[in-house]
């Protein structure tokens, strides 16, 4: 195979530099087909070869990586995903970066212990939450019709350079960007590819950052030029339901009865609660207890205290609560095809109720501006 400058392998699961590009790609004009060496070459051809097929590829030297898939609504991904970004040497990392394991996460994976922060904590954390927000509002600044999500992904990266900040998904699980960002049916997880933004999208920006030994955590579902009312509807009962169950958030709540509120909020509206992905804890690790199930009489364990720190974001449908994933192994979509939406802030339990660390800055965008 040719070598030309280093890419990011597009073999499953590997993130290494990659300069061999396939030669039937090639012959087809279709552009980002490239593998770290012939072994991870071979290992993937079954899967990859798929992309040579007529329907794989746009006629603009980008293609659609799964053209066999039985996708369930019209969003299709459009690849070359791009190269992996960099992060300056001098930011520190969080144990994954290099390996894509989480291995401080995995030695507390069985552990349903919810960890109170100290006075000292509270400080970095509540910096941290605010770096993100400036990052969640620098990529809501950038959506428009006509730009792509890797270009959002691009922004994004750079905002968290900017702060000296680590962007947290990168390479978290081999994850391949920097952010997330769910269009339409996309629940979430989603990988900013080449696809453009078109008039009538819904889109999900989830960004988290780590600095200073903490990460933060935040989404918020944007429209995209002139959506239609139903999706409107979706977009306002998600941010409600998301709302209802901050209200709940004191010492002495149970975790178990967000899930309550939430669901009763979305049902009433018409839309139901996706059940697989939930809320979690947050501060020195990505991911941690509590899990915050965001539907009603869920099993969700713990009781709140002040010093916890935690993420609820309700994820709602337009129609049935089930869910798919892509081949890809990220993008979770609805089994229906139908729109999603999401909405999520990190809290603080304080003495009195909470604190929303990830809310609204004096910088933020106007809800015109970020719509």
């Amino acid at each position: 195979m040719p070598e030309v400058p280093a890419q990011t392998c597009q073999g499953q699961g590997c993130s290494k530099p990659a300069k061999l590009q396939c030669p039937t790609c090639l012959k087809l004009k279709i552009n980002g087909s490239f593998f770290c060496g012939q072994d991870c070459f071979k290992a993937n051809w079954s899967q990859h070869k798929a992309i040579h097929q007529p329907q794989a590829s746009n006629g603009d030297g980008t293609y659609n990586p799964f053209p066999s898939y039985p996708f369930t609504g019209p969003l299709r991904p459009v690849y070359p995903l791009g190269p992996r970004r960099a992060v300056p040497e001098h930011i520190a990392r969080p144990d994954y970066s290099e390996t894509g394991i989480p291995v401080s996460e995995h030695a507390v994976r069985s552990s349903r212990r919810i960890e109170v922060l100290s006075a000292e904590d509270i400080v970095k954390v509540r910096e941290v939450a605010r770096l993100g927000r400036e990052v969640l509002d620098a990529g809501a600044r950038a959506i428009r019709v006509g730009v792509t999500t890797d270009e959002l992904d691009r922004v994004i990266h750079q905002a968290c350079i900017d702060r000296g900040a680590y962007p947290s998904p990168l390479n978290y699980y081999n994850f391949p960007k920097s952010m997330c960002s769910s269009v339409n049916e996309v629940i979430c997880h989603g990988i900013p590819d080449q696809r453009v933004l078109q008039d009538g999208d819904i889109l999900n920006l989830d960004i988290s950052i780590y600095k200073d030994g903490f990460h933060s955590d935040m989404n918020k579902t944007y429209l995209v030029g002139n959506v239609d009312k139903a999706g409107r509807k979706l977009i306002d009962t998600t941010r409600e339901c998301l709302d209802e169950a901050i209200k709940l958030v004191k010492p002495g709540t149970l975790y178990r009865e967000l899930g309550n509120a939430i669901e009763k909020h979305a049902k009433k509206n018409g839309f139901s609660v996706v059940r697989t992905f939930c809320g979690h804890g947050i501060h020195r690790l990505f991911h941690c207890a509590p899990d915050i199930l965001h539907y009603a009489n869920n099993k969700s364990v713990g009781v709140m205290k002040p010093g916890h720190v935690f993420t609820i974001e309700p994820m709602i449908n337009e129609g049935s609560y089930h869910d798919d994933v892509w081949p890809d192994g990220w993008t979770a979509v609805t089994r229906d095809g139908k729109r999603s939406a999401q909405f999520e802030h990190m809290l603080l339990v304080t003495e009195t109720g909470c604190e929303v660390l990830s809310g609204r800055l004096e910088s933020s965008p106007s809800l015109e501006e970020a719509q």
